[in-house]
């Protein structure tokens, strides 16, 4: 019995670092070319609201992930539109693309489903039935597929160049602005795919159902030094606490104190980390071109 409640375990902390994860490994690729992406956090709502969008409309789980895909591509392109062609601060501009994102799911949502708050109940990843979770599957394949493409690519040598040198690669026939509006598209899609996940494993949109994870994947990406391994480790532990809060509620300790554990797990490594964690250089910086 207690080895099936500790295997069990194990895959519920697997099963909660998804919308971490995701998200982490899009910022990533995001901030590897010197762009903060702290509208993390809109593209996840995004992504679960517009997963439950194709779903309910079409009664396909892989509409609805594609949608999903689309959707934080949207708003990722909107952030690079802000950041990178119009130079705007990243931080306001993610910033403002969250309260948007926050407030635009819940204004289409009570016009589609006449709630603001919640939409009706989905099918989800069950109607496929798979004897495993294809999520984390495909969630070990892009970590993969980054830790290969950041590391041993053209792409990616290319895109670490212009987060720590643009001038220097721009020097080089690089162009700055296109691999930074990858950089950020990708980590938009990430974003999308892990609100899909939310989405498909609560079989329907609430409110605000990101609940902070955007910006707890961007602590995840800083704490793991920009690293896609680094960023993995650093979900899984906030996965990991998150399920110890799920193992408390019926412990008699306040819901209030349980759920902000989490959160007071991120504030306390990254006051531990974050002094040791040296972004790319240029990350952060409009570039201007020289003539």
């Amino acid at each position: 019995m207690q080895e099936i409640l500790t295997a069990a375990f194990v895959l519920q902390t697997f099963r909660i670092s998804i919308p971490y994860l995701l998200p982490s490994l899009g910022a990533v690729y995001s901030e590897k070319g010197g762009v903060v992406n702290i509208a993390l956090e809109g593209m996840l709502l995004s992504g679960a609201f517009a997963a439950i969008i194709g779903i309910y409309y079409t009664g396909s789980v892989l509409t609805g992930i594609v949608c999903s895909l689309l959707a934080g591509i949207i708003v990722s392109i909107l952030h690079g539109l802000i950041t990178i062609t119009f130079k705007a601060n990243q931080i306001v501009s993610g910033i403002a693309l969250n309260i948007f994102a926050f407030g635009i799911t819940k204004f289409f949502c009570k016009l589609i489903f006449g709630s603001s708050s919640n939409s009706p109940r989905v099918i989800g990843l069950e109607s496929w039935g798979l004897p495993f979770n294809p999520f984390l599957l495909i969630c070990v394949l892009i970590l993969i597929i980054t830790v290969f493409a950041i590391n041993r690519t053209k792409f990616g040598l290319r895109l670490k160049a212009v987060g720590q040198n643009p001038e220097a690669a721009d020097s080089l026939g690089i162009s700055v602005s296109k691999m930074r509006y990858m950089g950020v598209i990708i980590s938009g899609a990430l974003a999308g795919l892990g609100g899909a996940w939310l989405a498909l494993d609560q079989h329907s949109f609430t409110d605000g159902m990101s609940a902070g994870r955007g910006y707890i994947a961007l602590a995840a990406m800083i704490i793991g030094k920009w690293k896609p391994t680094g960023a993995a480790l650093a979900c899984l532990l906030f996965g990991l606490a998150e399920s110890f809060t799920l193992q408390f509620q019926s412990s008699g300790v306040p819901t209030q104190f349980i759920q902000m554990l989490p959160y007071l797990l991120t504030i306390i490594v990254l006051a531990g980390f974050i002094g040791k964690a040296t972004p790319p250089a240029a990350d952060g910086i409009p570039y201007e071109k020289k003539d």
